[in-house]
């Protein structure tokens, strides 16, 4: 008997070490591959913290650290007012789009109307519409409105976002429609359905689609480019200051850079448990 429960047990034993083993070389595989993706933001850092003379070194390791390309950086541009000026911009068009996104799905998602489906298609068709194509009208528009070389003719032609919808819907359809039912029984209207019941369940969703908008303004660089024309009053602009026809100032441009990307990676931090929880949810459905 004892030598058949030993024989029993050693297929387990053996499919437990080989999974064991996939395990490792599974976590071996990410491991490898988020050095690959977090070195150049490493290089970007180390860069920075370069002495002046030492911008162009090869070594992996800056030494002595220096903070002269901040100083340096700091000299050259308003990096506080890039800052506030960049995060006001990003904000407002990553908060309009979340909200008309969030409006445009529930009604998608939840209404029966004619045309419908024609729509949704056509609403989602502008999203294929390459910004080249509309540059020019929006440019015109602007131009009629006095807004050009401001900061708010950069949000209003991005208020709206096609891709946050199509999001927000497919979320929305798998929705229990039991629970709206439910609340509309209670005598509760559309508006407060949609805060008080549909938005509390959607909490990863909006935060992974919010982070997406956010980053997608933040990065934003051709747009401001025609609207502001030759200011610099947004950070991506700015890091045209430390190019020139006799070379690019390597040193501060890369702590101009570093400091542009602590925000989001800050956001990101904040919205971390949200996120993963949206990728799970989206996972199991």
């Amino acid at each position: 008997m004892t030598t058949d429960m030993r024989n029993t047990g050693a297929p387990d034993s053996v499919e437990g070490s080989g999974d064991l083993l996939r395990r490792i070389r599974g976590h071996a595989i990410l491991i490898v591959i988020a050095v690959v993706c977090a070195f150049p933001i490493y290089w970007l850092f180390a860069t920075s913290l370069r002495r002046p003379d030492d911008v162009g070194s090869l070594s992996p390791f800056p030494w002595p650290l220096s903070i002269e390309n901040y100083t340096d950086a700091a000299s050259k541009v308003d990096i506080i007012g890039l800052l506030l000026n960049t995060f006001g911009v990003a904000f407002v068009s990553a908060a309009s789009q979340l909200l008309i996104a969030l409006l445009a799905s529930y009604a998608f998602a939840m209404y029966t109307f004619r045309f419908q489906n024609f729509l949704y298609l056509a609403f989602i068709g502008t999203w294929l519409v390459p910004f080249q194509v509309t540059m020019l009208p929006n440019y015109v528009l602007l131009y009629q409105m006095g807004l050009i070389n401001t900061l708010a003719g950069v949000v209003v032609p991005t208020l709206c976002s096609a891709l946050g919808v199509l999001m927000l819907r497919q979320h929305m359809t798998s929705f229990p429609k039991e629970l709206v039912a439910a609340a509309r029984m209670d005598g509760r209207s559309s508006w407060s359905i949609l805060w008080t019941v549909v938005v509390p369940n959607l909490r990863p969703a909006l935060a992974a689609l919010s982070i997406l908008l956010f980053i997608n303004s933040w990065n934003e660089y051709f747009w401001p480019a025609v609207v502001l024309q030759r200011s610099n009053s947004v950070l991506q602009l700015g890091l045209r200051s430390f190019m020139g026809t006799e070379g690019n100032d390597w040193g501060p441009m890369m702590a101009v850079a570093g400091m542009a990307c602590l925000p989001v990676f800050l956001l990101y931090i904040v919205l971390q448990r949200h996120i993963v929880n949206a990728f799970v949810r989206s996972g199991l459905k």
